[in-house]
């Protein structure tokens, strides 16, 4: 008989799902740490999501969703946190989490999802605690981030790449993007191959679906005749906005081939060393006079969203790394090609040639010259946006959320094994024992 997974407690210390995608640090790993609760709950699991307080208005116990609970845990000053300060209020937080589970009764959880490397931090902690898996998910790695960094972009310290590594050595599941993430692991951390499961992201496919372009412009206030090239995301260097606005910029000023106009959609707040310049990119399009040529919209919620994509010609990912990347796959849902850059999971979201296109490294005049390959064909374009919306329909929430559980399951068995294995030998160390040395890099 398969165990049933009856209740996960999930950890995103540093961002709430239910927080704005696109403001301070909130971005993909919301989406997928509330998308895949949603579906987690409808196979009968129940979630409890555990993440910091940041308002004091904040309730201790919301009651997001069916089957769907978020916990706010106090942990620090409500307001003026940078993440990487975070570090200094794991103890509180795991204080918090603990206390939680002290107040239900024994064997309340079945496993236990961390989300980043300091979510993983406290579920370790809680692993060995309540003796239940702990599975985990990086989303993003430091090594990885420091060897594809912007321009003047900050590095990730190396106190990030330890954790990094003793999470990945006491996790009993790792769960990634791609095969490409899957071998990074590998390769970096050392991780066991047999211990990790690939669990592509999806999108919510009810939401982003193909619409009227023009009622969509008309609803946002743009021009129904222009060529809009939009760019979603938070605001700083590592997503490259200014890397798209730069290579935009010819096009900005003359317009297409055929003479058409064409205009540049940035939706999304400062955010991370963004933070630092928060009006940089606007000064960017004044000083190049194409300010007229850019509109700037703060971040959206999805069904505004989803207007946002439907009246865009074409979606531009030029981030220097990605896990995924769920923006391509939310525009694609919506009937729009992306040109993003081949890095991380885009490769997986983005099918070269056919879905957009992909662009090797980030010159600004090879991203000049693939917006202009891309906009000067229209034909091309809606032969694209047609074949992007049936690639999508593969990336749902509803396959990741089987793919997780199924994870979970697999955790459970191999960590109720190994704690029979260590039972019989009267130890009384919960942990996996697999640490490993990492030589940092930065």
């Amino acid at each position: 008989m398969t165990p049933r997974v009856r209740r996960a407690a999930v950890i995103s210390v540093h961002t709430s799902p239910l927080a704005q995608p696109g403001t301070g640090d909130a971005g993909g790993l919301n989406v997928y740490v509330w998308q895949s609760a949603l579906e987690l709950a409808k196979r009968g699991v129940e979630v409890e999501i555990f993440t910091r307080a940041t308002s004091s208005a904040d309730q201790p116990i919301v009651e997001a969703a069916p089957g769907v609970r978020v916990r706010n845990i106090v942990a620090g000053p409500f307001e003026g946190l940078d993440k990487r300060d975070l570090p200094t209020q794991l103890c509180g937080f795991a204080a918090g989490v603990l206390r939680a589970e002290a107040a239900a009764p024994p064997g309340y959880y079945d496993v236990i999802h961390s989300h980043y490397w300091l979510s993983g931090q406290v579920g370790w902690l809680a692993r060995d605690r309540w003796r239940v898996p702990l599975v985990h998910t990086a989303h993003t790695l430091a090594a990885v981030k420091n060897a594809a960094l912007a321009e003047d972009d900050a590095p990730e310290p190396a106190s990030r790449q330890i954790g990094e590594q003793q999470v990945v050595d006491e996790a009993d599941r790792l769960i990634v993007n791609t095969e490409t993430e899957a071998r990074q692991l590998i390769s970096i951390h050392h991780a066991d191959p047999e211990r990790i499961d690939v669990v592509t992201p999806g999108a919510d496919l009810s939401q982003y679906r193909p619409g009227d372009r023009i009622a969509a412009r008309a609803d946002l206030g743009l021009p129904a005749d222009e060529m809009v090239v939009t760019f979603v995301g938070r605001i700083q260097p590592h997503k490259a906005p200014d890397v798209l606005l730069r290579a935009a910029i010819p096009l900005l000023r003359d317009g297409t081939a055929d003479g058409r106009r064409v205009r540049l959609l940035v939706v999304g707040g400062p955010s991370g060393s963004g933070l630092a310049q928060p009006t940089a990119l606007m000064d960017l399009a004044g000083e190049a006079g194409v300010a007229d040529r850019v509109t700037f919209l703060p971040p959206q919620p999805p069904a505004r969203l989803a207007t946002i994509y439907q009246a865009s010609d074409l979606v531009a990912v030029p981030s220097f790394s990605e896990s995924f990347g769920l923006v391509a796959i939310e525009a694609q849902a919506s009937g729009v090609p992306v040109l993003a850059a081949r890095v991380g999971g885009l490769p997986v979201a983005v099918r070269d040639g056919v879905t957009g296109a992909l662009v090797d490294g980030h010159d600004i005049d090879t991203w000049t010259a693939a917006l202009i390959e891309m906009l000067s064909d229209r034909d091309r374009l809606t032969r694209m946006g047609v074949a992007a919306v049936a690639h999508a329909q593969r990336f749902s929430w509803s396959a990741t959320a089987d793919r997780l559980l199924d994870s979970y399951i697999r955790a459970g068995q191999a960590y109720r094994k190994l704690m029979r294995q260590r039972d019989g030998r009267g130890s009384r160390s919960f942990g996996t024992g697999r640490l490993r040395r990492l030589r940092v890099t930065s």
